[in-house]
């Protein structure tokens, strides 16, 4: 453990979607600190993105964060924000690797929906059918409930110790296996009340990569490797398995303890994650991902209609299969999704007209209010 006296970092709590969606409001923060743009076109002269990455740092409500926005014109721009590291003062680099958290269901969820299209597995199969005696009552829990995360299943990381989002000292070195991670899940019943129809739950994407698995007879992530990563040409994300470390360049993430300390939660063992949020990348890749994914690249017509179903959440988005929809007030909506790994925030957003918001975040002591959330993101959809 280490001791950062200028800099402190926010610990997130909890690892649900709806924090998640509270934790938005970082990109909302109006407009001046160091950075260093990388840009193709620049936007709108009335965007400051720089002044908003630099305001995020100043107010520390980021030790670092990388942005790439692309324009109602097209017009892309990219910066950064902040230090990489605290310790030696480098900047953060906007060209970066980070941890993206759950925007890993996505790519695991894109798989899978690829073997629907091969006619391997449909949406309304139970997963019984394809892991039995795996899930408990899988004989009437369907495939798009898994995806859906309305299938109600107990959330393996609601458990102490169990959380990718809080530290764990040197555990966060273990290596899991996912078989490790559904008996955690299930070793007590699910306890739902009766009106609830949605719950996010990363156990529902540890039984996506078991689902791939066990129809294509090849690791998960190798799956995603083969019809996603290299299709795409997205040479810059990774699946990392028992690695601890990213890639350089990197910005590191930081927690702070409940007894005012602040550590280095950089590297980490994201087993624990596995196919609900072990992978990481960069802010290109994820635009050049949402633009294959919701562009038609790599499904169908109608199983990307599936996927884009919505089901609402009362978490202030929508859920599909392997996505989160958001409304703006202007009409716009914006669709991907966000990540949270301990030290690492992560959003990868587009709109059907093209517009992309890629933001990694790694939040400060300060972290913004909620209500400006929307302020930010009309900047780039409205």
């Amino acid at each position: 453990m280490i001791r950062i006296s200028r800099w402190t970092a926010f610990a997130v709590s909890s690892a649900t979607a709806a924090t998640l969606a509270t934790a938005m409001a970082v990109l909302a923060v109006p407009a001046a600190h160091t950075a260093r743009p990388q840009s193709n076109r620049a936007p709108s002269s009335q965007d400051d993105f720089q002044g908003m990455l630099d305001d995020l740092v100043k107010t520390k409500a980021a030790t670092a964060v990388l942005l790439r926005v692309r324009t109602a014109g097209g017009g892309e721009w990219s910066g950064a924000a902040g230090l990489s590291d605290v310790r030696t003062g480098r900047p953060a680099d906007p060209a970066g690797y980070f941890r993206i958290g759950s925007v890993t269901k996505t790519f695991a969820a894109t798989v899978l929906l690829q073997l629907v299209d091969e006619r391997r597995l449909r949406l309304d199969d139970p997963v019984a059918e394809h892991l039995p005696g795996v899930v408990p009552d899988g004989e009437r829990i369907t495939v798009r409930q898994i995806l859906q995360h309305t299938s109600l299943l107990r959330d393996y990381m609601s458990d102490p110790g169990w959380s990718t989002n809080r530290w764990r000292g040197a555990q966060r070195f273990r290596a899991y296996k996912p078989d490790r991670l559904l008996a955690q899940a299930f070793r007590t019943p699910a306890q739902n009340p009766p009106d609830v129809t949605w719950k996010y739950s990363n156990t529902n994407y540890v039984v996506v990569g078991k689902l791939i698995e066990r129809l294509t007879g090849r690791p998960y992530g190798d799956e995603v490797e083969r019809r996603v990563l290299r299709p795409l040409r997205l040479t810059q994300t990774i699946v990392p398995g028992d690695r601890p470390g990213l890639p350089r360049p990197h910005a590191h993430g930081y927690a702070l303890l409940p007894d005012g300390r602040t550590v280095d939660a950089t590297r980490m063992n994201p087993s624990l994650d596995w196919a609900a949020g072990e992978m990481i990348s960069t802010t290109r890749d994820l635009g050049r991902f949402l633009d294959g994914l919701l562009g038609g690249r790599l499904l169908s017509p109608a199983t990307l209609a599936a996927m884009r179903a919505v089901h609402p959440t009362g978490a202030g988005f929508a859920y599909g299969l392997g996505l989160q929809e958001y409304t703006l007030p202007c009409g716009k909506r914006m669709i991907g999704h966000s990540g949270q790994l301990i030290g690492y925030t992560t959003y990868a957003l587009r709109s059907d007209d093209g517009r992309q918001m890629n933001l990694s975040v790694n939040l400060g002591s300060s972290p913004p209010s909620a209500d400006k959330l929307y302020a930010f993101a009309g900047k780039v959809f409205c």
